[in-house]
């Protein structure tokens, strides 16, 4: 669950219930994600200020190998996403 607002004051301050903090923030998260996927979905990178940044990466198509059999075989080309985390992101995590 994703609570914006852990004590109900903001959905009471704007004249709602004290659950309309929590349902104001999750909505306002689930249209964020939303967008993301739909650049996503859609080939675009899509970058997030002190976070990092979901790249779209179109793989090629080439030959595996089968590691306990070792045979050879095909790997489609297919496209993957990559997350690289920004620099501000990744100071966070190392001084946590």
């Amino acid at each position: 669950a994703i609570i914006m607002d852990g004590n109900g004051r903001w959905g009471i301050k704007n004249n709602g219930s004290r659950n309309s903090g929590h349902k104001e923030g999750l909505n306002t998260i689930e249209q964020i994600i939303e967008e993301i996927l739909f650049s996503l979905e859609k080939g675009l990178d899509v970058k997030i200020s002190s976070f990092g940044s979901f790249i779209v990466c179109d793989k090629g198509g080439r030959i595996g190998r089968n590691p306990k059999t070792g045979e050879e075989v095909p790997i489609e080309p297919r496209r993957v996403l990559v997350f690289r985390p920004s620099q501000v992101l990744k100071d966070r995590v190392k001084n946590s």
